[in-house]
């Protein structure tokens, strides 16, 4: 699917929201007068609560960042579709039904949500697939580089390994839901860092990106390895992380293996912190959603050289090629870079991680 990569380093730098210059640019020197006011609604849909981030920063970042664009005026809907296919559909078609003027599509199955992608078409509305890339008419994608990121997750798994990391070293990879065309790219990105280095023992496909499933999963494949054979855990999320620890944990596993996540959820940092999840994959939010309302505003102004700036990359979907796009850089989060990542940016306060029992490994790790 991915036709273009971005390359960044997955170091200790803050991403700034003008990162990637994007974000500043205005696109009214010498454009046309909008075709629309202010006066917009923007449909947002989520695909699910289990990942905290879409509730806690995508959506109000998004909602802030339309009503700056547009004095106040414009408004959005919100829909959180709780990983259900058909519930997202319907709530899609609702939007529709509503005319709303544009649509970011956040997709539980991007093969399934085809169809209504198409009837928004042909209502007129837009559709920006916001996070993975949907099939169908869609008008433009925002998201990260995906491959990238399990790449990075990838490259910290053997960075973790040492010097002695070889093909006897026995990985678990639990990869993320297959009905999220995300999850295969992180697969692949993960898969050429790993193969010929280390010998991958397990692999699932969670359906879901559940927790509980995941834990399941490991529990199996710790039974079947052995709780001291398990050199590393490749997760695909930080959710998953979480479960992936309660089983090792239940199977008498006391000294973890590194265990990798991505989203940079609170507990996840926590865990980090207190040297139990050894990183998780940094996406800088603000970036991916102020650029997503930026995009969806300009969109139905039809201010045509702003999106095009905004969206200079292109991708391939299954259904449609030479998308407009804008990939978003990531950053490997480990005990080092707490501060100059999710604390520089705002997304968490000290105060927030260094909480009860974190506070001694806090100390230790220098975070104050």
């Amino acid at each position: 699917m991915r036709r273009i990569a971005i390359s960044v380093a997955a170091s200790t730098m803050t991403l700034s929201l003008a990162a990637c210059g994007a974000l500043g640019v205005t696109g009214d020197a010498g454009e046309a007068s909008p075709t629309k006011g202010n006066d917009i609604t923007v449909g947002v849909l989520m695909p699910e609560k289990t990942n905290t981030r879409y509730e806690e920063f995508d959506y109000p970042i998004i909602k802030e960042k339309v009503a700056s664009l547009t004095n106040k005026q414009g408004k959005t809907v919100y829909a959180n579709a709780e990983a259900d296919a058909k519930k997202q559909a319907a709530q899609m078609e609702q939007m529709i039904d509503e005319q709303v003027d544009v649509i970011l599509l956040d997709a539980v199955d991007s093969h399934a949500i085809a169809q209504t992608v198409t009837k928004a078409k042909d209502a007129g509305i837009p559709v920006i697939a916001y996070d993975r890339l949907a099939e169908g008419p869609i008008d433009a994608y925002v998201s990260f580089d995906n491959e990238l990121v399990g790449e990075v997750q990838g490259r910290s798994i053997i960075e973790a390994l040492g010097e002695n990391a070889d093909t006897s070293d026995k990985i678990v990879m639990m990869n993320g839901s297959p009905t999220d065309p995300n999850a295969g790219q992180f697969k692949a990105g993960a898969l050429s860092e790993l193969e010929g280095k280390v010998t991958i023992a397990e692999s699932f496909d969670t359906e879901g990106w559940s927790p509980e499933a995941a834990q399941a999963n490991m529990a199996g494949a710790l039974q079947k390895i052995g709780k001291g054979n398990i050199a590393a855990v490749y997760s695909a999320n930080d959710a998953m992380a979480g479960g992936i620890i309660k089983a090792l944990e239940a199977g008498g596993v006391t000294d973890l293996p590194p265990i990798t996540g991505q989203d940079a959820e609170l507990s996840a940092v926590q865990r980090i912190v207190a040297g139990e999840q050894y990183m998780s994959v940094y996406k800088p939010y603000p970036q991916e959603a102020e650029a997503a309302a930026e995009m969806a505003v300009a969109k139905v102004q039809g201010r045509d050289i702003k999106f095009d700036a905004l969206a200079s990359d292109k991708v391939d979907s299954p259904t449609d090629k030479d998308i407009p796009a804008q990939l978003v850089p990531v950053v490997a989060l480990t005990k080092k870079n707490i501060e100059t990542t999710v604390v520089a940016d705002g997304i968490y306060k000290v105060s927030d991680i260094c909480t009860g029992d974190f506070k001694s490994a806090c100390a230790a790790a220098g975070l104050k």
